[in-house]
């Protein structure tokens, strides 16, 4: 984490007696102006909605390819030979390069990195298209790691981007550009199970021509937005990063087993322990995501009207809970408890990305970043954990471990509200 002494760390405004709740939340929100020296003028508090939904649009179009990976998970197990550790760990390769985020993100807060939000979706959508001609496990991991470089390269600076032309609005404009991911990763499945259908796995190249479409209406679009993400820039202020970082981690830890399960392993259940086709497979995780996408929407804009911690604490509860009525629920009730759990498990993401915005206003792209970086280490570890656990005793009670260590996030929450009251 890239942190530095800040004389702000010296100066802690918590709430009338350390309650923390919408109010607090709210000033949290203004805190998160660009500039706290002087008032912002009128065109900086506006919510730039044409600016907004471009952004939003090319997350959509980039992250239709990246939900790639998980549909074809059960095509390239029977290809490789491998076992679930090993297939489920292609998405850890994905994700690898998040590890540079913080140094994309340190980057962005010194100058604008537009290009790289508009470019990715190309690059991207030719580097996943190709994993059906790839020979070895090897090469897959390659290419995989290849456009998880594309993949950082467009989540580092995007949020920090729609925090600049969201105005006020940062909840809000989180919610949209979330909501666009989210609607990508529940159409990029049945893209991506279709383009099997009409071209086969080695013919997904095809598909390259819309990630190329896009970053040329970007382009368009966006030239001329800024993607900095700050106003002073440097390093992390560390009193605020040490108290608002580990808490962010407890939160995400404890759940990350759970999202893992109902977004990576979620087709290979459907076919391995339900014995649905792939085409099923895969549309059981676009019914997840798509209720996600309804979830990010409302999510991040409740948590501005209702605060933070509440929405959070709300989906803490909720999610172990609708994992294990779809465990032990009649099968007839697959369909609608997919649908809630996707509300419940994805729908925390453009909460925590407005809460890291709100407590480091100077430093939001450097901000984003460690959260993506910190968020991928705990995501990796979650995906390893519950395929072991899966070879080793199944699948059905890989999921069930999940929901039942999500119940620990219940308590991270109220660490989460208290350590934004401090570090404010």
């Amino acid at each position: 984490m890239l942190v530095r002494m800040d004389a702000d760390d010296a100066h802690q405004v918590s709430a009338p007696g350390g309650a923390a709740g919408p109010a607090a939340d709210a000033a949290a929100t203004v805190a998160a102006e660009p500039s706290r020296a002087a008032a912002p003028d009128a065109e900086a508090l506006r919510f730039r909605t044409g600016d907004v939904a471009t952004i939003a649009g090319g997350h959509f179009a980039h992250d239709s390819f990246t939900a790639f990976v998980a549909p074809l998970l059960p095509v390239l197990q029977q290809k490789l030979g491998t076992d679930y550790a090993m297939t489920g760990g292609l998405a850890v390769f994905l994700q690898l390069p998040n590890l540079l985020n913080p140094l994309i993100g340190y980057l962005a807060d010194k100058v604008s990195l537009r290009y790289f939000v508009i470019l990715a979706p190309a690059v991207t959508a030719t580097l996943i298209t190709l994993l059906g001609r790839a020979p070895s496990y090897l090469s897959l991991v390659l290419l995989l790691i290849a456009a998880g470089l594309s993949v950082a390269s467009f989540h580092a600076p995007a949020p920090p981007m729609v925090a600049h032309v969201a105005g006020r609005r940062v909840g809000t404009g989180m919610s949209l550009f979330m909501a666009g991911g989210e609607l990508g990763r529940s159409l990029g499945p049945l893209l991506a199970v279709a383009g099997v259908g009409w071209f086969g796995l080695e013919g997904l190249w095809r598909l390259a021509f819309i990630g190329w479409g896009v970053s040329a209406v970007l382009y368009f679009r966006l030239r001329n937005v800024s993607a900095q993400g700050a106003t002073r820039g440097g390093w992390l202020p560390w009193r605020r990063a040490r108290r608002v970082f580990p808490a962010i981690a407890l939160l995400v830890g404890t759940r990350v087993m759970l999202v893992v399960a109902a977004t990576v392993y979620l087709p290979l259940f459907m076919k391995n322990v339900l014995g649905t086709g792939l085409w099923l497979a895969g549309a059981s995780l676009t019914i997840l995501e798509a209720a996600g996408v309804a979830g990010a929407l409302s999510a991040g804009t409740l948590s501005d009207r209702l605060g933070r911690g509440s929405v959070l604490l709300t989906l803490a509860i909720a999610a172990p809970l609708v994992m294990l009525a779809f465990l032990f629920a009649p099968s007839g009730l697959a369909l609608p408890l997919l649908i809630v759990l996707g509300l419940a498990a994805v729908s925390a993401t453009p909460v925590l990305l407005a809460s890291v915005q709100d407590a480091f206003p100077d430093n939001r792209a450097l901000a984003n970043g460690t959260f993506l970086a910190l968020n991928f280490l705990l995501r990796a570890a979650g995906i390893y954990i519950v395929g072991l656990i899966a070879d080793g005793a199944g699948l059905e009670r890989a999921f069930l471990v999940a929901a039942l260590v999500a119940f620990l996030a219940i308590p991270a929450v109220p660490m989460l509200v208290r350590s934004h009251a401090t570090a404010s």
